[in-house]
């Protein structure tokens, strides 16, 4: 059980440990790194590692957890309640284009974990499908408000084009790619009867 101050934030040496795990995790990958490691570049004690986390694997699922409420911030963030509903769905794109352009990107860490842990079993593996789910969920019910139908196709053809660019992003030049993503974007929505963006 991961401690927390008087105040219910969370501690000093969790919210560092966390950090450190963050960086490298998405960075290098997870099945690389091992907890000395985090433990070294956190500076701070086996025990104390222990004492917040019950080991790697609840590690590494908070960090799935810390990306999964950034990109849910982000989805959030992106949209505006008195705009259209396809301009909503352009921004959200151009947010997710923004991550593709940020130094250091590394592709989708949700993607990236699936690709360590194959087994659907296992914790990790369940943790991404949940939030892919989310996902899925979160851009249908916003196509679904531009009257795309079916809505769960275009959700689906929307997913694929997010996938591809991350994917692409940290492989080719990441202006293009993300010009190419939100280019397929306009084109899907255009191809649901959406006004060509202005």
């Amino acid at each position: 059980m991961s401690r927390v101050t008087r105040s219910g934030k969370p501690s000093e040496a969790r919210t560092r440990l966390l950090g450190t795990a963050t960086r490298i995790f998405y960075a290098e990958g997870i099945h690389s790194v091992g907890v000395d490691r985090i433990i070294e570049e956190a500076e701070v004690t086996r025990a104390t590692l222990y004492r917040h986390f019950k080991g790697k694997e609840e590690l590494v699922l908070a960090y799935l957890d810390l990306a999964d409420q950034g990109i849910r911030a982000q989805i959030t963030g992106a949209q505006a309640a008195d705009a259209a509903p396809a301009d909503n769905v352009r921004a959200v794109a151009r947010a997710i284009t923004e991550g593709i352009r940020s130094p250091g990107f590394r592709g989708c860490a949700f993607l990236n974990a699936v690709a360590e842990y194959p087994d659907p079993d296992h914790p990790v593996h369940r943790a991404v499908l949940a939030h892919r789910q989310w996902f899925l969920e979160t851009v249908t019910e916003l196509l679904g408000r531009v009257g795309m139908e079916p809505a769960d196709a275009a959700g689906r053809h929307f997913v694929m084009l997010r996938d591809g660019a991350m994917a692409a992003g940290c492989l080719f030049d990441p202006e293009l790619v993300g010009e190419t993503f939100l280019h397929g974007v306009e084109s899907l929505l255009t191809a649901g009867g959406a006004a060509p963006r202005a």
